[in-house]
Formats: structure tokens, C-alpha cells, sequence
């Protein structure tokens, strides 16, 4: 269920978002959870919005919280119409969907319970994740001896990125932190994502066409966060 408001009445639809929300009202006791787009907005960058700060809040739950107004004025630090407002463009980005039961964080160690999330991530099911040291976190796919070898080049390429910040994201104001191995037609052929967990960075490598839009990387990024962040953000 991906909708939180109700028509109060009748009134068109408008393009002014002011006029949408005065005709909706919030719908309470849905239990909320990132969608795939948004656990990859919560974790592929550092930049601190309202928007992302309730995304992250949520992750860090073992539980999917339920949706009342004093837990989304908690989860985006604004109150009243300026916390539905932020709600409001959250649902508008396909960044949140409801649920009429609670949901959990998959259970159990991160190494038994990543190989089973990896696969779908990838085309050709060859995935690994691995720390912001070079080490390998878990891995389906690739060869031990290759594993090792990549997770120590996405190190490399964190420490490229970092050095080369304000080229990239301020300069040429491109907004993805990712690097990819590509063909001339622009295909991903080995692609590096970080994913950042709090002060944790991690790297998501995958072979072929990558597949985030899978319930799989919600569930990937959720372990991580009720593992590594801290609750009180």
C-alpha cells in the first residue's frame, strides 16, 4: 500500500502542492518501510535533508514503525504541516510504502543471511559486499581469489572518490557516488556502489546489469542499518 492520504473532498487534483495536501489528510496505522529507492537515497550519499533523516530513522528500527504524526514529527525533527509536507514528497519520489502488518529486519548473522540477498542485486547473480578496509562482508558469484581482489580495489576506488569530491559533486555537480566499469554503449559491466551507514561505508559490487529495484536491497540495507547505525542518529 503506497498511499498515506485521503481526499477530504472533491476538489481537482492540482499541480500546487499547498492545494493537494489542503484536500488529503494523513492516513495513521500504516506500518512504513523505505521502498528500494528509498533505501538507496538513505545510504548512497552523506547529505543531510529531511527527507533522508526519516528515511535513515526508519532503517535503524528492527520493526517497521507504524505512522502516526508524533512519529513522523520524530523521525523528520519538524512538526505539524512541515513533517507531512516532507512525508508528502517522500510518497511523490516513490521513496515509501505502507503496510497494513508489521514487518522485521531479517534475523541472524549478516554472513548467513547476505547470500541470500545478493543475487537478485545482480543480472548475472555475481555480487559482493564488501568494508570501508578492502575486506570481503559476503559474496556470491566471483571466485575467492577474485572476491578478494575486488573488495580491495572498491578501497581504492572509495579513497579515488574521496580525493577527487569537489570535481565531482561540485564542480560537474554530479550526484552519484557510484564508479563503473562500462562499454561503449554505456552498460555497467562491474559497477561499485557505497553505501553509507552512519560514520560505516560499505561498497556494493556487481557484475553485469545491476538490479537495485529489488525488495532484496531494502532488506540488504536494513540489516546493515540495525547492525551498524546508531539509534539515536
Amino acid at each position: 500500500m503506497s498511499l498515506f492520504w485521503s481526499r477530504r473532498c472533491s476538489t481537482p487534483w492540482t499541480r500546487d502542492w499547498v492545494a493537494e495536501m489542503a484536500d488529503y489528510r494523513l492516513i495513521e496505522n500504516l506500518y512504513v518501510l523505505p521502498t528500494p529507492g528509498g533505501a538507496f537515497h538513505a545510504v548512497s550519499h552523506q547529505e543531510n535533508d529531511p527527507m533522508r533523516g526519516m528515511l535513515c530513522t526508519m532503517l535503524r528500527e528492527s520493526s517497521s514503525p507504524l505512522l502516526t504524526q508524533e512519529a513522523l514529527e520524530g523521525w523528520s525533527n519538524l512538526t505539524g504541516e512541515d513533517a507531512q509536507e516532507a512525508l508528502f514528497h517522500i510518497q511523490n519520489q516513490g521513496w515509501i510504502e505502507g503496510f497494513t502488518e508489521v514487518r522485521t529486519s531479517l534475523p541472524g548473522a549478516l554472513e548467513s543471511i547476505l547470500p541470500e540477498l545478493l543475487p537478485p542485486l545482480s543480472a548475472n547473480g555475481k555480487t559482493l559486499l564488501a568494508d570501508s578496509h578492502g575486506f570481503t562482508v559476503a559474496s556470491v558469484g566471483f571466485t575467492h581469489e577474485a572476491a578478494v581482489e575486488l573488495s580491495a580495489l572498491s578501497a581504492d576506488i572509495a579513497s579515488l572518490d574521496a580525493r577527487h569530491f569537489n570535481l565531482t559533486r561540485h564542480n560537474l555537480r554530479l550526484t552519484s557516488n557510484a564508479w563503473t566499469l562500462a562499454d561503449a554503449a554505456g552498460n555497467s559491466h562491474l559497477g561499485f556502489w557505497p553505501l553509507f551507514i552512519d560514520e560505516h561505508r560499505f561498497v556494493l559490487v556487481i557484475q553485469g546489469v545491476p538490479q537495485l529495484n529489488q525488495p532484496a536491497f531494502t532488506s540488504m540495507v536494513w540489516a546493515l542499518y540495525t547492525r551498524y547505525s546508531k539509534r539515536d542518529g
